[in-house]
């Protein structure tokens, strides 16, 4: 991508370097109304002037004939706009009319259409007033932390630094709480989160989710500056259920690591199931937004709006290739919400208090459902006695799609879930039964303390 972008920068040098460099053969080729030559260089024949009596003479001629011609023009003209006036103003206060009766009526319009389709027009050409509300509750997340590199000598650990952006979602009387990517903190030594009155503070990690890509900072309170925390706003959450293509669609956020940036365009498409294996080798499996408002590196973990300013989605990724342009995707904020207050309200269980359902599973993938018709989760592969899964009732050859409302895609999804949860308490897990034609089964688990490793 650099290199298509220093591509770009030279050939848009180069011409902006020519602009005002052309040669004289280049100037005003084809027609032109006046064909100015500034590099004509050939000499005129110069007129021998007329005697004093001619000069005369033609002065009458044509003092006659312009006096001529200009009557009949202004009679013309008078005839002219006497007979075709009239009709012209009543035109012109006819079409005035219906101009104003159109504009009452578009005003009046309530429909949820109609209005969607005029805030999308305002949107798109002016969105300083969301963008003068919204900023306030966009930062800038700096991750610094180590990268391995395999050398001649060996490995060598080197210092790395990559930027992404965040959205404040809530605050308490210690911390704000910054809503971002998993991969945007990912093996973070230090975060620092940057305001946007250009404040920075170090945040620390409060959650993370890695099979949906979200994470949780929080940044004390008693860090930032008084000025600092009058400047800041919590978000306004949307609804992103409601959401309709071809809707406005505004995104903010760190783009390039240069700073805050915003970018509009519209909903493109939704519920686009997008997979992408992140630097753990995890698959991450979402169903998306898609919008063709620019999204580049650092808008991850940014904000993508709806014509009311209001967060629609968190912006994850961009399809980037050569032949594509334009296809930005976010998570939904109505799928994200649940797991990102999960991580505001609840701590990470320590290893003494983890619990464990019970079974070893596989990943049933989009693929592998089409191809052998089982539903999309966790296959179970084994049952282990004494656990939660044996006493209520789940079977080898099951396929686990949720645990308490959440819909479990993979075994990085249930551990994900699992994480939140100490030992002892009762979940709901949905369970589509291979013994019944794959059909969902709901099954109150208790979880049982997580034994020492599994052979």
């Amino acid at each position: 991508m650099s290199d298509f972008f220093n591509d770009d920068f030279d050939r848009d040098q180069k011409k902006t370097d020519s602009n005002y460099s052309y040669k004289g053969s280049e100037i005003n080729q084809g027609e032109s109304y006046y064909q100015w030559t500034p590099y004509e260089d050939k000499k005129k024949k110069v007129k021998k002037p007329a005697g004093f009596g001619k000069r005369v003479w033609h002065a009458a001629v044509v003092a006659l004939v312009f006096g001529l011609v200009a009557g009949i023009t202004f009679q013309s003209v008078v005839f002219v706009s006497n007979k075709f006036m009239p009709k012209q103003e009543a035109a012109l206060e006819e079409t005035v009319a219906e101009d104003k009766q159109n504009t009452d009526t578009n005003t009046s319009k309530t429909d949820t259409t109609g209005a969607v389709a005029q805030v999308s027009t305002k949107v798109t050409s002016d969105v300083s007033e969301i963008a003068n509300n919204v900023l306030p509750a966009i930062v800038q997340v700096t991750n610094v932390g180590l990268m391995e590199y395999q050398t001649f000598f060996g490995p060598v650990q080197q210092e790395s630094t990559s930027a992404g952006s965040g959205i404040i979602i809530s605050q308490d009387d210690d911390n704000i709480y910054v809503a971002t990517n998993n991969h945007v903190v990912a093996g973070a030594e230090t975060l620092t989160i940057t305001f946007n009155d250009g404040e920075a503070v170090e945040g620390q990690i409060k959650g993370t989710d890695s099979s949906c890509d979200l994470a949780v900072v929080a940044v004390a309170v008693s860090d930032i500056k008084k000025e600092t925390l009058d400047a800041i706003k919590v978000a306004t959450m949307g609804d992103s259920d409601s959401v309709i293509v071809g809707q406005a669609a505004i995104v903010i956020g760190n783009a390039m690591g240069y700073g805050t940036s915003v970018t509009t365009g519209i909903i493109s498409a939704k519920d686009r199931e997008v997979s992408i294996t992140d630097d753990q080798g995890n698959v991450i499996s979402n169903s998306l937004l898609q919008t063709d408002a620019a999204v580049n590196p650092g808008n991850s973990g940014g904000a993508m709006l709806d014509s009311q300013g209001q967060v629609i989605g968190i912006v994850s990724a961009k399809l980037s290739d050569t032949q594509v342009e334009g296809m930005g995707y976010a998570i939904p904020i109505s799928y994200a919400w649940s797991i990102i207050q999960q991580m505001v309200d609840k701590d990470v269980v320590s290893e003494l208090e983890q619990a464990y359902i019970g079974i070893s599973g596989r990943d049933i993938t989009e693929d592998m459902s089409d191809q052998y018709n089982i539903p999309v989760g966790v296959y179970v592969a084994k049952i282990y006695q004494g656990s939660g899964a044996e006493a209520a009732g789940i079977e080898e050859q099951d396929v686990i799609t949720g645990l308490n409302g959440r819909k479990v895609t993979s075994i990085n999804t249930l551990n994900n879930i699992m994480k939140y949860i100490p030992a002892g308490t009762t979940v709901e897990v949905t369970v589509a039964k291979a013994n019944n034609n794959y059909e969902e089964t709901t099954y109150q688990v208790t979880l049982t303390r997580k034994p020492g490793e599994i052979s």
